[in-house]
């Protein structure tokens, strides 16, 4: 069985990052709840929120490893454009 203390899975305050985006825990980030008027934001646990933003990864493997016929990496040169410099 597994306990949690509502207080200790109580997201911090929201710091902001950009006028329509704050962060809440590190590398997680989120559009403002003010903005979010018509469909407000729920309200999660920090355990909730990490469970999700974890699960991300494995959902963009199985989608890669099903619908992709390659994956392309950013950053990494043309083999069809020529070198700028």
């Amino acid at each position: 069985m597994s306990v949690w203390r509502l207080g200790e899975q109580t997201p911090p305050p929201p710091r902001r990052i950009t006028d329509t985006v704050v962060e809440r825990l590190e590398h997680q980030y989120e559009v403002d709840p003010d903005l979010m008027q018509i469909t407000p934001q729920q309200d999660m646990p920090v355990w909730d929120s990490r469970r999700i933003f974890d699960a991300r990864w494995d959902h963009l493997d199985w989608m890669h490893a099903h619908f992709a016929d390659e994956v392309l990496l950013a950053g990494e040169e043309s083999e069809t454009m020529e070198d700028p410099s």
